[in-house]
């Protein structure tokens, strides 16, 4: 009982501390971000902001008896705009956080998959395993049923049932084989079922995981 508590605090532990770590940059980033040359990438923003200093100013005057109108209403004025304004950037940083991580994850995957690389395609016995990120255009490599298919090819040997819910969000598998138009499979899908040889069709840089790492 105690060591299955044990073993599910370690585990859940580490996804905690990346996330508690996150949120402490993101609050960090919402006070540097506050520099106008920052803000002014973000005209609705960069307004408030100013609108928020001119309100902290009228307050200071007010507690010194030169306002207008009262202290204790422009200091709520002025707090709810800063409050504004660095909500406004937490949130932007906190995104930026998020993807930033989401793109590292892709770059371990696409670091960490290996490939089963054929130097004879016809041979599906005989490979060599490989990082999945040396894989070049032009070569062969094999997967089978539980791999991780390394890098976006085309199938020119075998039939295979894909899970591609990594990239499409669709639960169930499609079928990828040999010839016409079901002959693409993309890099970090998953083979169910069967076996296939696939041949490297993307440049260097010019893959799905690369895209999506540049996009995000």
């Amino acid at each position: 009982m105690n060591t299955t508590t044990n073993s599910t605090s370690s585990s859940v532990s580490p996804a905690s501390s990346a996330v508690a770590s996150m949120y402490r940059r993101a609050i960090v980033e919402a006070f540097i971000k506050l520099n106008p040359r920052t803000m002014a990438a973000n005209p609705v923003m960069f307004i408030t902001e100013i609108g928020s200093v001119l309100v902290t100013i009228l307050w200071i005057q007010a507690l010194l008896g030169h306002g207008e109108a009262g202290a204790a209403f422009t200091g709520g004025v002025a707090l709810w705009l800063w409050l504004c304004v660095l909500f406004s950037n937490f949130s932007q940083a906190l995104a930026e956080g998020r993807g930033k991580a989401q793109a590292a994850a892709l770059r371990r995957a696409r670091g960490e998959t290996p490939a089963k690389m054929l130097h004879d395609p016809s041979d599906k016995q005989k490979f060599e395993l490989v990082p999945g990120a040396s894989l070049k255009k032009g070569d062969h490599f094999a997967v089978s049923a539980g791999d991780v298919i390394p890098a976006d090819g085309d199938v020119v040997v075998g039939v295979a049932s894909v899970d591609e819910s990594a990239i499409t969000g669709e639960s169930a598998p499609v079928i990828r084989e040999s010839g016409g138009d079901r002959s693409a499979v993309t890099g970090g899908t998953k083979v169910i079922s069967d076996r296939i040889v696939v041949r490297v069709t993307a440049e260097e840089g010019s893959s799905f995981l690369d895209r999506m790492i540049t996009m995000i």
